[in-house]
This record gives structure tokens, sequence and C-alpha cells, in this order.
């Protein structure tokens, strides 16, 4: 009896390794790699990538500040001052549901560079890691 229990602990343990299929739209089964932690962390390294590491100067004033470990369900990153980070964000970019949605917001998207902001967030949460070469 208690090999048994442990097999099904076992089993149950593996199962949950699975990943994880849910209906996305047009019926499609989306991975659990579509959830909007998952989303959110591919948007977090490649913004990293292509406009801090890249030293992009657009945003060379700014720092990435990333606050994956939500409890609200909605990960996102913050683009701070890079003087002051404890200031107001200066872009937010966070995903939530199922299907996931990712909105950005917050003032530099209302200057020359939302456009290319918008874009290249769109792309990355498609799964495209690349970067624009606008920098």
């Amino acid at each position: 009896m208690k090999r048994a229990l442990l097999a099904i602990a076992a089993l149950s343990a593996l199962a949950a390794c699975q990943s994880e299929k849910k209906p996305g739209p047009g019926g499609l089964a989306l991975s659990s790699e579509h959830t909007a932690l998952a989303t959110m962390e591919r948007v977090a390294l490649a913004a990293n990538s292509c406009w801090f590491k890249s030293k992009d100067p657009t945003f060379r004033p700014y720092r990435l500040a990333p606050e994956l470990n939500s409890f609200s369900g909605r990960p996102r990153i913050l683009v701070v001052p890079a003087k002051n980070p404890g200031d107001r964000p200066l872009l937010v970019v966070q995903a939530e549901g199922h299907p996931t949605r990712v909105e950005a917001f917050g003032p530099l998207m209302h200057q020359s560079s939302g456009n290319r902001i918008a874009s290249d967030v769109r792309r990355w949460a498609a799964g495209d890691s690349g970067c624009s070469g606008a920098g």
C-alpha cells in the first residue's frame, strides 16, 4: 500500500512538471510558456539586452526595474530614471490574463520613442527576441 501511494505521488509530481496546454484563441492550445509571467520574462530579457546593454542612446538616461514576482497576476517591468531609480516610473509594461494581454503606458509612450517601444514590446511578447536596430 505504501509503495502504491509513493508511486502515485511520484506520477503526480511528474505530471505537474509537464507543459500544461490551455485552449487559446481559435481553439488552439497554448503551452504554459504563454502565461503572463513567461511573456514578461521574455520582454524583460529582450528590453534589457536591446535597450540597456546595447547602450541605446534613447534609453541611456533610464534604468530597467523588473517586478516579475507579482501576487496580483500582473508581472511588469518599469523604466525609471537612472539617476533616481526610486522616482516614478516613466514606462510600465505589464501582462495579465489568459490569453495574455500586454500593455505599455507612461510618459515615454507619449514621446518620440513611443511607437518604437510599442513595436518592440509587441514583437517580444509574440516571441521574437531580436532588437529593432533603431538604437
